[in-house]
Parts: structure tokens; sequence; C-alpha cells
């Protein structure tokens, strides 16, 4: 299966390229409409064997260029909550085909590029850009000035094709990374899920906790997630979840790396079967719990999981944080939490 290379200069990026544009946040069902043009393409080389010093055999490279931090996030000074953030994007990229991620640096420089600067200087000097594609709402350049048809415009000075694709919707609703974290923020899963095109999944590393799901006979794994996660409401989710080796591969904020497959499967095949399970999402009322923490209770397993990678899809909401009388009645609705999930995920 192919790597991804991934860059946060553009000056180092594998060229051609194919170009989809956008912050592809969630990588949702609209997003995939916007990737899938820069996929429709012949004669690609391996990326495990491409060099960034240029295309081999002619090809063109299915890029996608995004901007981190989110522009969002640059101009409000207020870091910004992520449905995918990077380990898990360059890991649906990769399942998508895409050779490429260029992670371009929101910064005062950037943002100061007129609509005509941003398309020579960094789509056509620096990313040699062969076609771009775009969603229609796209905009770029100081203040936003730039609109997905002036992109197409511009563009067509050098001699570059641009594919403006429409709006993605469901039911006549707009599919867009906003309109699924409301849904997750009201526990509405099942359309969150629907939007996603896929569960919405929490991937983290199992650390240790303060081992209270143990001493009630529900013993659970704490997961230390990326800290600009976006997490959906409290509450108990049903889940299916996937167990990887921790392999140690840091994901940058800059930089360049080659992603092989190994270190970034969300959903590895050749370790564990998917495991079923509940996770609680919240403070802990019931003892007194601060801070938000994750916790996964998986079914049917005894084996160790400290320094491993978990990651769960969320396939159901089965009710919001509430706090009880006792541990007693806590170790009660959990268990009941768990046939309630084991019969759903296995009905």
């Amino acid at each position: 299966m192919l790597s991804v290379w991934v860059t946060s200069f553009s000056n180092a990026a594998l060229t051609p390229t194919a170009i989809a544009l956008g912050n592809f946040d969630g990588l949702h069902l609209g997003h995939r409409q916007v990737v899938l043009p820069i996929l429709q393409r012949a004669g690609i080389p391996d990326s495990l064997t491409a060099s960034p010093e240029g295309s081999k055999d002619g090809a063109i490279y299915g890029t996608v260029v995004t901007f981190r931090p989110h522009p969002q996030e640059f101009f409000s000074g207020q870091p910004k909550k992520l449905l995918t953030p990077l380990r898990e994007k360059v890991a649906l990229l990769r399942s998508m085909g895409v050779d490429q991620l260029v992670l371009l640096p929101f910064n005062r420089e950037l943002a100061a590029l007129t609509p005509d600067e941003f398309v020579a200087k960094i789509l056509v000097r620096q990313l040699q850009a062969h076609r771009i594609s775009v969603g229609c709402d796209f905009h770029f350049g100081a203040r936003r000035a730039g609109t997905a048809n002036d992109l197409a415009a511009i563009a067509a000075n050098y001699g570059i094709d641009v594919t403006v694709v429409p709006l993605y919707t469901d039911s006549g609703e707009r599919i867009s990374s906003s309109a699924i974290r409301t849904f997750l923020q009201n526990g509405d899963l099942q359309q969150a899920n629907k939007f996603l095109g896929r569960p919405y999944s929490l991937s983290g590393v199992v650390v240790q906790g303060q081992q209270l799901g143990r001493k009630i006979g529900f013993p659970t794994a704490n997961l230390q997630l990326p800290p600009e996660k976006f997490l959906p409401r409290f509450g108990v989710y049903a889940v299916r979840i996937a167990i990887e080796p921790n392999t140690g591969e840091e994901f940058s904020h800059t930089g360049t790396f080659n992603l092989r497959p190994e270190t970034i499967n969300p959903m590895p095949k050749n370790v564990y079967p998917p495991i079923l399970g509940v996770m609680n999402i919240g403070c802990r009322p019931t003892v007194a719990g601060e801070n938000p923490t994750v916790e996964v209770h998986l079914f049917d397993w005894t084996e160790d999981l400290y320094g491993k990678i978990l990651t769960a899809n969320l396939e159901h909401f089965l009710r919001p944080e509430q706090k009880f009388p006792s541990l007693e009645a806590l170790k009660e609705q959990i268990h009941n939490d768990c046939v309630f999930a084991r019969n759903l995920m296995m009905g």
C-alpha cells in the first residue's frame, strides 16, 4: 500500500501535482467530492519509492493542500478543536489513495498574499499544479477576497484547469464540518456519522488512570487524545475498538516526513480483530471528577493495554453523562450499558 508524503514546506513537495485545496477538517462526504477529481489519473508510481526531487515517469502526484493552523484559529487567537487531527487526516487520505499532504503554515505572510500572488507563488511556482479541485464556497487570498471562480480564472492564465465542486447535500441539508460538530455536541451520532460517511472516532495512547473502573468490576483504558481533538457530547457510547502497538511515531507540526501505512493505519487488521466495548466521555461527576477524561471498557478483554494505541469508532450514543448516588448505582448502570451496547452492535 502507498505511503503519504507529508510536508509543511511547499518547496519540498513532490511535483508536479494535482491539487485538492481546502481545510478538509473531518474529511466528510463533501470533502471527498473535492478530493476525488485529483485521484482520477493514471501512471502514478508507488509513493514509497518517490523522491522529493521531482516526478518519475511523468507522474502527477495527487496532493491535498491545506493550512496549519486552521485560518480560524490564526485570526481568532483561540485554539480550534478538530474533527480530524493530523494523524487521523493522514490515515484517511492514505486510504483514499492520496500521495501527498502539504500543510501550508498559515501565518501573516501567507494571509497577506493576494489571490493572484497565492496562485503564482504557491500553486504554480512551488507546487507546479497541473490541475486543481476546490469546493464552490472556497475563498482564498488576503481578506478572503478570492472565490472559487476567481481561482479558475487566474489559474487559466497558466493553463491550469480548475474543477469547482458543487455543494454536497443530504436531503437538502449542506454537509459541512460545522454541521457535524453540532450533531456531535447534541449527541446525534447517527446524523454525524452519516455526514462523515464513517463512524466518528477517537484515537489515543492508553495511559495510567485512577483504576476506579477496575475496583468496581469494569476495568477501563484511559485514552490520551491529541489536545486539539474535538470531543462529542459527554456521555456513554457503544464503540468498536481497534488496538495497535505504539510505534513511537510522532506527527510534527512542521517538517517533512514519509509516513508508511504501518505508522498511520487507524484500523490495522494484523494486530487484533476489532473489539466491542463502551466508552465514557466526561468529567465523572459521581466521583467528583473535574477534567474531561475518555475511558473505554473492552468486552471480554484481559490483556495489558498500557502504551498501546486504541482507536474507538463511535457507533451508538447510549446516554448522557449523569451523577449517581453511589458507586453501587454506577456499577449497576455500567452493567446495563454493556448489555445494551452488546445487543446493539451484535444484533
